[in-house]
C-alpha cells in the first residue's frame, strides 16, 4: 500500500468533499485563500485535503478535443490547495489507469475513484454507485488505478469514496472488498445509495467500519461523511467513531474560511439541507465574519470562476452560490436579489461594489 501524503497528516484529518460545480477551481482555490491564511496573508497551519469535482474517466479517453478541454478544466489547481486529490468516476480499467497517469502527469496528491455517485446517467456508465453492485468490477477499478498512479519511482496514493451499500446496507460485505485491494483511504458516506441524503447520516455504521478495518488488520484510513455543518460536529464524530478524519460537504456552501479557526465561533450556525446549492433553503451565520467580508469573498469567488472557467462554464453556476453568502444581515435579501439579475462578471462586480 503507498499511503502518499495521506501518511504525514496529522490526525484528525479534515477533507473538503468534492461537489460537482462547487469544488471547482476557483472556490478551491478561494478557501486555500481565506481558510490557510490570515489577514495579513499569515499562515495559520490550517491542514484540509481538498477534492476536486469528480471527473470522467471515459471522456478523457473518448471526447473530442473540445470536451478534453472542458474535462481538464475541472482538474485545474494549485500549490496553495495542497494536498489536493483528483477525483475520477468510470467502469473502464484502461480508462481508469490512463486518468490516474494523468492525475500523476499534472501533479495532483492523490487519485479517488468515485463509488458513491448516485447520479443516473453516472450509474449506466456502472460507475458511482453502481460500482457496490459489481465488486469484481471495483476492485479492477482500483487496480487499474493504482497501475496508472505509478511511474518508476514517481507515485500517488489511490482512494476510493463509496456509501453504505445500494438498495440496503452492506457495509459488513462491501467495505473488506474494497479494503483487500488496499487503497490508502476509504470514505465512506453514511447512507446508502436508496437512501441519497433523505435520512440522517448513520454515524454509528462509521464506527462499525473502523472495527472492521481494525479486525482486518487493514492500514486504510477510514473518513466518515454525511451531515456535518461545522469543524466541531465532525470533531465530535471522530470522538464518537474513531474514524481517522472526516469529510465536509455542503456545510461549506457560501463559506470559504469553513476550516479557519480563527473565523469560527461559538456564534456560528451551519445547517446544510438538501437543495441549499440552489439557495432555496440556506440557513447560516457567521458572526467572525462581517457582511463586508463577505461579499468580498464573493466578488473574489466570482473573479476567480469568470478567470479560471468562464470559457467552459456558464456565468449562472456563480448564481447558486449567492444565497450561501448573502445571509443573515440586514440587506441580504435585496442584495441576493439584485444579484440575481446579473449577466456576467461586469454586471455581477458592479453590483457587489454598489453594496460594499
Amino acid at each position: 500500500m503507498h499511503k502518499g501524503f495521506w501518511e504525514k497528516l496529522h490526525k484528525p484529518i479534515y477533507c473538503l468533499a468534492p461537489m460537482a460545480d462547487v469544488t471547482d477551481a476557483a472556490f478551491r482555490m478561494l478557501m486555500a485563500e481565506k481558510s490557510k491564511f490570515d489577514a495579513n496573508g499569515k499562515e495559520l497551519g490550517t491542514q484540509y485535503v481538498s477534492w476536486t469535482e469528480f471527473v470522467s474517466a471515459d471522456g478523457l479517453a473518448l471526447a473530442p478535443e473540445e470536451g478534453q478541454y472542458r474535462l481538464r478544466k475541472a482538474l485545474i489547481h494549485s500549490d496553495i490547495e495542497r494536498p489536493v486529490v483528483a477525483q475520477f468516476f468510470g467502469s473502464n480499467e484502461e480508462h481508469m489507469e490512463a486518468a490516474a497517469r494523468l492525475a500523476l502527469e499534472l501533479g495532483f496528491d492523490g487519485v479517488d475513484i468515485n463509488m458513491g455517485c448516485p447520479d443516473k446517467a453516472i450509474e449506466r456508465q456502472g460507475a458511482g454507485s453502481a460500482m457496490i453492485k459489481t465488486p469484481d468490477v471495483a476492485r479492477k477499478i482500483i487496480q487499474a488505478a493504482k497501475r496508472g498512479a505509478k511511474n518508476g519511482d514517481k507515485e500517488i496514493p489511490v482512494s476510493v469514496k463509496t456509501r453504505l451499500g445500494y438498495n440496503k446496507d452492506e457495509l459488513d460485505t462491501w467495505l473488506p472488498i474494497l479494503l483487500e485491494e488496499k487503497p490508502a483511504v476509504v470514505t465512506i458516506h453514511a447512507r446508502t445509495r436508496k437512501e441519497m441524503s433523505k435520512v440522517p447520516a448513520h454515524w454509528e455504521r462509521i464506527k462499525d467500519a473502523v472495527e472492521i478495518r481494525d479486525k482486518m488488520k487493514s492500514e486504510t484510513l477510514i473518513i466518515g461523511n454525511g451531515d456535518l455543518g461545522t469543524l466541531s460536529d465532525g470533531d465530535k464524530r471522530i470522538q464518537e467513531t474513531g474514524a481517522d478524519g472526516v469529510m465536509f460537504g455542503r456545510g461549506v456552501f457560501g463559506n470559504p474560511w469553513f476550516f479557519n479557526k480563527e473565523k469560527q465561533s461559538s456564534e456560528v450556525v451551519a445547517l446544510p439541507v438538501r437543495g441549499q446549492i440552489e439557495g432555496d433553503s440556506v440557513k447560516y451565520s457567521n458572526k467572525a465574519v462581517s457582511k463586508g467580508e463577505r461579499l468580498e469573498a464573493l466578488l473574489e469567488h466570482a473573479e476567480l470562476f469568470d478567470k479560471f472557467l468562464g470559457d467552459t462554464k456558464s456565468f449562472a453556476v456563480m448564481k447558486k452560490h449567492i444565497k450561501a453568502y448573502i445571509s443573515g444581515f440586514s440587506g441580504s435579501k435585496e442584495i441576493r436579489e439584485a444579484l440575481m439579475q446579473t449577466k456576467d462578471i461586469m454586471d455581477f462586480r458592479k453590483v457587489i461594489n454598489c453594496y460594499k
